[in-house]
């Protein structure tokens, strides 16, 4: 955003930095706002993680709407865009906060289609409860028109942001639908798997197709703010 001051008869022109607010819980908010900072180096990104009440945020779509109101009061008409890094409070909470603050604009996590997915597999979908709770969770399996298998780990988050989530722990949980079904693919809907990337690969293969919406998010900023930047082909 481009201000003019004038200074000596002559104009200047000060660039001011767009101003986007990243609010979550734990590790999965600052993934993304790792991989938006990359993206777009032109904006000036603010994380708002709100670590002493990942539980309540994790919990249900009332008591996450409750904290996130709380936690994002100051900056509430202070920044240019405000994303969720949460999906239980991108499916079912946008338009709570879109409504009650109509003067700020909001984003979540994009849930979109992944492309390429096999209909003849069975589609693992790695969330959490309250998430897959939600109609608008049950809707986008519902427009995937693929067999899935939706795996919810609701302690996985928490030991995600401790650093206490092993390989063995991984295995213990995926290996047997893996070793069943053999699925090429798998769909990661809540941030803080983000982080389970790399091991994922390494544990089924380097050709496991990990679809995580990051990018797809990223898209939509652009879209939302007006502004350009490309998103690189990601390593995983």
């Amino acid at each position: 955003m481009l201000e003019s001051i004038a200074s000596g008869g002559e104009r200047i022109f000060i660039f001011n930095m767009l101003k986007i607010v990243v609010f979550d819980s734990g590790y999965g908010g600052e993934f993304f706002a790792d991989q938006l900072a990359e993206e777009l180096p032109i904006v000036e990104i603010i994380r708002v993680i709100d670590w002493r009440h990942a539980n309540q945020l994790l919990l249900n779509a009332k008591t996450a709407r409750k904290t996130a109101d709380e936690a994002l009061r100051p900056y509430i008409n202070k920044a240019d865009l405000i994303i969720f890094a949460n999906y239980l409070l991108t499916l079912t909470s946008l338009q709570f906060f879109r409504k009650k603050y109509p003067n700020q604009r909001f984003i979540g996590m994009s849930l979109e289609q992944p492309k390429s997915l096999q209909k003849k597999e069975i589609i693992p979908i790695l969330t959490t409860k309250a998430v897959a709770k939600s109609l608008k969770y049950q809707n986008f399996v519902f427009r995937l028109r693929c067999k899935t298998k939706t795996i919810t780990l609701d302690t996985w988050p928490a030991k995600i942001d401790d650093g206490e989530l092993e390989s063995d722990e991984i295995k213990l949980a995926l290996t047997p639908f893996f070793e069943k079904y053999r699925p090429s693919s798998i769909i990661l809907i809540c941030s803080q798997f983000h982080d389970l990337r790399p091991e994922l690969k390494r544990i089924y293969g380097p050709k496991l197709k990990i679809y995580d919406n990051f990018d797809e998010t990223i898209k939509n900023i652009n879209r939302t703010l007006k502004i350009r930047g490309g998103i690189k082909k990601s390593k995983y």
